[in-house]
């Protein structure tokens, strides 16, 4: 999604002491003045849709409605779930004993983790900036935000939010190339959250692993999508639809690659083409490739295919000068050609046949893990097979997409395809330390007839305790 960050000498200590000075002070602040800021971030985002939906045009050509439903939808949704929660999550939680702490008190204390920072990328500019903002908002931290260079209109209306609800020794946005990020990433930041790419997910951890600073790395891969022979092929084309085109395909959710079942195989492509054509015939409900250097990856990328016997069921328009590439559905594909091997993250839609399951199960499991897996099917052994026998960051039944939307379901990948939760409570709990407190009893305890000396008469008691406690 971005090129590899490169080393660099930008200053930006005093920043950093800024901000860690700052997240001291934060501490000791109410649990009510964390909900006054995220209001006052709800009401801005609620006033300034106008101003979202042209920039966003500006970057991405993306139409107002899908604005709409992609991106202020989601966030302001995300906001005001924080904010109806933000007190039951900051509360301790009691945790049980045993007869061995007999007299004693525990529970978990949710403190903030300090400085963070947050790098977000282009392809959703404000739903996956201002996202972990808002977890990081109630959680009690502060903030510095990086968000793509590829999204300066976009990048504009929001550091216009960020000073306009937050102080800069709060919440501060830098814009910049990968020399910026690259130099934020030296600094010892306390908790550090990246979207984008596993290649440079794979630099961001390892530039944390210099101060031991803890991640989540939101990243990507080929996400699977299954259509088995009992689905409801008309459901379940225009679903697949939505999601694969939506945002031009630049979605690190969306559907990479199908499964069809040979005996549906030709009905559900006719029913795709149809919920395609329906769906995205008008180029003003379309979005624009992000630029040139993708526009160029993608069209190498099917050519590529084509050259290699893959075959084109499907095209849709295509203007190098709009940078727009219209949905596209290849056939006869296989694991020689880059289309398969590479995280797509375009309007190219790959379909593989196929007579059983076992097969797909097998071919899933000798790739990275996805980030989303996705089964179109009324059967119930099905569904039970592909949650019981493949891995993925979440495993959505008869819908794509959609579960990144959902406030209290948490997100994020496995392995290759992301560490760690974003969203809700997840998101809540990834900007904090959730620390370990517990209270003893002054004078006798449990513990000490465990203590040296080892008489005979502690030792049967040590004896027991192995045994029964």
């Amino acid at each position: 999604m971005s090129e590899p960050l490169i080393s660099t000498n930008i200053d930006f200590s005093a920043l950093y002491e800024q901000h860690s000075r700052t997240a001291v002070k934060l501490k000791k602040q109410p649990i009510i003045a964390r909900k006054a800021k995220l209001k006052a971030l709800k009401r801005w985002l609620l006033n300034h849709q106008d101003e979202i939906r042209a920039a966003e045009y500006l970057d991405l050509k993306k139409p107002q409605d899908e604005v709409n439903v992609t991106e202020l939808y989601p966030v302001l949704t995300e906001v005001g779930h924080a904010i109806a929660k933000i007190h039951q999550w900051t509360r301790p939680d009691s945790v049980g004993g045993s007869l061995t702490f007999l007299g004693t008190a525990a529970y978990i204390h949710y403190e903030p983790k300090g400085a963070s920072l947050i790098i977000s990328p282009w392809n959703y500019p404000l739903l996956l900036a201002v996202g972990p903002l808002i977890s990081a908002v109630a959680a009690g931290n502060t903030v510095v935000l990086k968000p793509s260079e590829f999204t300066p209109a976009t990048n504009k209306v929001i550091s216009q939010m960020v000073r306009e609800v937050f102080t800069q020794d709060e919440v501060l946005l830098i814009e910049g190339e990968a020399d910026v990020a690259a130099s934020l990433l030296k600094l010892p930041f306390d908790h550090i959250f990246f979207t984008g790419s596993p290649q440079v997910g794979k630099i961001v951890m390892a530039a944390a692993a210099q101060n031991l600073t803890s991640v989540t790395l939101e990243l990507g891969g080929k996400s699977p999508t299954i259509i088995d022979q009992t689905a409801s092929l008309k459901d379940a084309a225009g679903k697949v639809a939505w999601a694969k085109w939506t945002n031009a395909g630049q979605t690190c959710v969306a559907p990479d690659y199908l499964f069809v079942h040979e005996k549906v195989a030709q009905r559900f492509i006719g029913e795709l083409k149809k919920a395609a054509d329906k769906m995205y015939a008008e180029k003003k409900d379309y979005t624009s490739i992000i630029n040139v250097k993708h526009y160029e990856r993608l069209s190498d990328t099917l050519a590529d295919a084509l050259e290699k016997g893959a075959n084109l069921l499907m095209e849709g328009s295509n203007s190098p000068e709009e940078l727009s590439i219209g949905p596209i559905i290849l056939g006869n594909v296989n694991d020689d050609m880059r289309i398969m091997q590479e995280e797509i993250f375009g309007p190219v839609l790959p379909i593989i046949i196929y007579q059983d399951l076992d097969q797909v199960i097998d071919y899933i499991n000798q790739r990275p893990k996805p980030l989303a897996l996705y089964l179109y099917s009324k059967s119930s052994p099905h569904k039970k097979r592909i949650l019981n026998e493949t891995s993925s960051g979440s495993l959505v039944f008869n819908d794509s997409v959609v579960q990144f939307g959902h406030p209290q379901l948490q997100m994020g990948g496995v392995n290759n395809s992301g560490i760690g939760k974003a969203h809700g409570h997840a998101g809540f709990l990834e900007f904090t330390h959730q620390k370990s407190v517990m209270r003893q009893m002054v004078g006798f305890t449990i513990a000490s007839t465990v203590r040296p000396p080892y008489s005979n008469l502690k030792k049967k008691l040590i004896q027991l305790m192995l045994k029964y406690f």
